[in-house]
């Protein structure tokens, strides 16, 4: 019986002859299927056509799934997308610190010295200079502070939040124009105020990952903002100066990437104390010594000292800037003083007495000769 197959009858078709009821002499055959046999079932799978809209489109950050309805109905309903994505915690430390670099203490103590006798613009414009020009407590480089005075202009006085939302673009575009990517950063500081004003009853939130949750804020500036605005020290803030000059001097085995692996490999080893006057030491030594392109190596005293493993031979040309440290003799001192005496004038009584007690206040550049 194994070897047998069970085969179904065969269906078989019976005609039923019928009059037509359009003309008695014309004879219509329906074709009627066997009752007796069974039945095939004959299914047929159907896609439902689904037209792309503009809604079946997801968003970014959105999944939309479109589903058919039935015929009649009205538009395509939407599942319930997924929600925003969260932001990832900034990280804190690494999992195995980064060994302290050898002599790391004499070459921070050099630096500190050399920063002493330098004005660097981050003295006069950097970040702990902004709330100074605020009128309202809530709320550098040059072409920063000036875009930023600008802006304070532009809206009366003061950053404010309320000032902030209700300024249209072109107001800020026009404040902020000198500043690189300005079109989107108009666009950040608009939805930064936005979100200010929703998300933090428009105050500045005091921790690192709610500043980072602001559109166009990094964690340089999150920590620079805790440190300077509340003396909050939770880590350090690295900009490109640090970044290039930390690697310049070997601190950083193997070299790294991105201000981030820098940050982090400084916070596992530098002393906790030092991290909130790195960024400003650095910079300003950044600025006016260590140079992104041309760094004054021989004005540098880490050079002579044998603490840094970059150091350039510097030609002389004349298109450098002359950097004049503090305590420093200038050549103008040498000069001898001159009293100069001019007749009495025929309409006065008494000599005028002019006295330029130093040639240097006159002589302050070859370029004004």
């Amino acid at each position: 019986m194994s070897g047998l197959k069970r085969t179904l009858p065969t269906r078989t078709t019976r005609l039923t002859p019928r009059a037509s009821p359009h003309n008695a002499e014309v004879t219509l055959f329906e074709a009627d299927a066997d009752p007796t046999l069974p039945r095939r079932s004959k299914r047929v799978k159907l896609e439902p056509k689904v037209e792309e809209t503009l809604d079946s489109v997801p968003e970014k950050g959105n999944a939309v799934k479109v589903e058919s309805t039935p015929s009649g109905s009205s538009a395509p309903t939407k599942t319930a997308s997924k929600s925003p994505r969260k932001q990832k915690p900034i990280q804190q430390a690494l999992a195995v610190p980064h060994p302290a670099p050898p002599r790391w203490q004499e070459t921070y103590n050099t630096i500190k010295q050399m920063r002493s006798r330098i004005t660097a613009p981050v003295d006069t414009m950097g970040c702990a200079q902004a709330q100074c020009k605020e009128s309202d407590p809530k709320t550098k480089d040059e072409v920063t502070d000036a875009a930023v005075s600008n802006l304070r202009a532009a809206l009366g006085g003061s950053l404010t939040v309320d000032g902030l939302i209700t300024a249209d673009d072109m107001t800020i575009s026009n404040a902020i124009g000198k500043v690189g990517f300005w079109r989107r950063k108009t666009e950040y500081i608009k939805k930064a105020a936005q979100r200010l004003r929703d998300d933090f009853d428009s105050d500045v939130p005091k921790t690192v990952d709610e500043l980072c949750s602001l559109p166009g804020v990094g964690p340089k500036m999150a920590f620079l903002a805790l440190q300077v605005a509340w003396n909050l020290n939770v880590g350090i803030g690295v900009d490109v100066h640090v970044h290039r000059i930390t690697n310049r001097l070997g601190w950083h085995k193997s070299p790294t990437k991105t201000p981030e692996e820098t940050r982090l490999n400084l916070q596992s080893w530098l002393p906790t104390e030092l991290h909130p006057d790195i960024n400003h030491m650095l910079v300003g030594f950044g600025q006016m010594i260590c140079l992104p392109v041309g760094p004054r190596c021989d004005l540098c005293e880490l050079s002579t000292h044998g603490l840094c493993p970059s150091v350039q031979k510097v030609s002389k040309s004349k298109s450098r800037k002359a950097v004049v440290l503090a305590g420093e003799a200038s050549p103008s001192d040498s000069l001898p003083k001159i009293e100069i005496a001019l007749e009495a004038d025929a309409y006065e009584a008494k000599p005028v007495l002019f006295t330029l007690p130093d040639l240097s206040a006159v002589v302050k550049s070859e370029e004004t000769w």
